[in-house]
């Protein structure tokens, strides 16, 4: 008899959650989410991994508003008394310009967010990071065993004499890989992220004579290794990961002060037509089983520490980014983008003139 009322209790409870997902289905059905996010592979995989579950589940459709962190942000301010997407993918330090523009409302806690990397967790709840990376130091493998070069330790090897012209790095305006490079050698230096100028004032005698080419993007970096002009770069260990399975000879050093932590960030847009949708979405990004789907799908590295990989290689990669957590350094935010753009300037005028 206890068996039976059980049973109909359990019956009763799983009629009742079938209800509970009908009706928030037929809320949503209809409804579109519009995210904005980066467009090529981010966008690809998502589209046919991640979003397709958060869709049936729902009843919603998702739709990919592509665009640079610099792109999304801008259409995010220009719509911000009325906003078109829902929800943002920012880089992590364009997120703190967006969150402190008003432009984000606070996270929904959930069992998910509370499972996040707490590195992962941005400024009061306001955003959180969905893919992780770090930018360390890199190397052309081949170039090294070559001259019989150990693999680099620090930030500090960027300024040593035996890599003269064979240095390339990022330009500071254009690339987050060139400033938290910076700022590591900054610190070495002596200086913080609101206090640049032990930075600025060694770079030119101690890193300058290294650098062979001051690059955009990262995107060069490849054909600079192949043809052996790059010996020593900014760079993480998912970009060196890609390049080596395409055959090139590089790898990844962790340096002793620590890699520099690289977020995609999401937040809910404030004030956006449908919040209650959109924080649904935002807590199903930051699920394991996610991410599990993300980092199969495109290895895009978890912020969820408790996805799980499918491949032994995908596993090892992940094994190795949690190893660099215990390291890695989180910048001030804050402080780099109220001052960000007068370094800019003084970047172009003393550095790269």
């Amino acid at each position: 008899m206890k068996n039976a009322k059980l049973l109909k209790s359990v019956l009763a409870g799983t009629g009742l959650l079938f209800a509970l997902t009908a009706a928030t289905q037929a809320v949503a059905q209809g409804k579109t989410l519009y995210i904005g996010m980066n467009g090529g592979p981010m966008e690809k995989t998502f589209a046919e991994f991640v979003f397709p579950d958060f869709e049936k589940e729902t009843g919603a459709k998702v739709v990919v508003v592509p665009g640079t962190s610099s792109d999304i942000l801008a259409k995010a301010v220009a719509q911000k008394d009325k906003p078109q997407m829902h929800v943002i993918f920012l880089d992590d330090g364009v997120m703190y310009r967006a969150i402190n523009m008003g432009l984000c409302q606070p996270l929904q806690k959930s069992a998910a967010f509370d499972e996040l990397y707490p590195v992962a967790r941005l400024k009061g709840n306001m955003a959180s990071g969905v893919t992780m990376g770090m930018t360390g130091l890199a190397y052309n493998k081949k170039m090294f065993d070559e001259k019989g070069w150990k693999a680099p330790t620090s930030w500090a090897d960027l300024a040593d004499p035996k890599y003269k012209g064979k240095v390339v790095f990022q330009s500071l305006p254009s690339s987050t890989f060139g400033l938290h490079a910076f700022l590591m050698f900054n610190r070495v230096q002596g200086g913080t992220d609101a206090n640049v100028e032990p930075g600025f004032s060694a770079w030119s005698k101690m890193v300058g004579p290294n650098v062979i080419e001051y690059i955009a993007s990262s995107a060069k970096i490849s054909e600079m290794v192949q043809t052996n002009e790059a010996g020593l770069f900014p760079l993480t260990p998912t970009q060196v990961a890609l390049l080596k399975a395409k055959g090139i000879a590089i790898d990844y050093a962790q340096p002793k002060e620590g890699s520099v932590v690289l977020m995609v960030a999401q937040c809910v847009t404030a004030n956006n037509s449908e919040p209650e949708l959109a924080q649904k979405l935002a807590a199903y990004l930051m699920t394991a089983a996610a991410q599990e789907k993300f980092l199969r799908g495109g290895s895009y590295i978890p912020s969820n520490p408790k996805a799980k990989a499918d491949n032994a290689a995908n596993e090892a990669e992940v094994a190795q980014i949690k190893t660099y957590m215990n390291t890695a350094v989180v910048v001030d935010w804050d402080a780099i983008n109220e001052k960000r753009p007068e370094w800019n300037t003084r970047w172009n005028k003393q550095i790269e003139r």
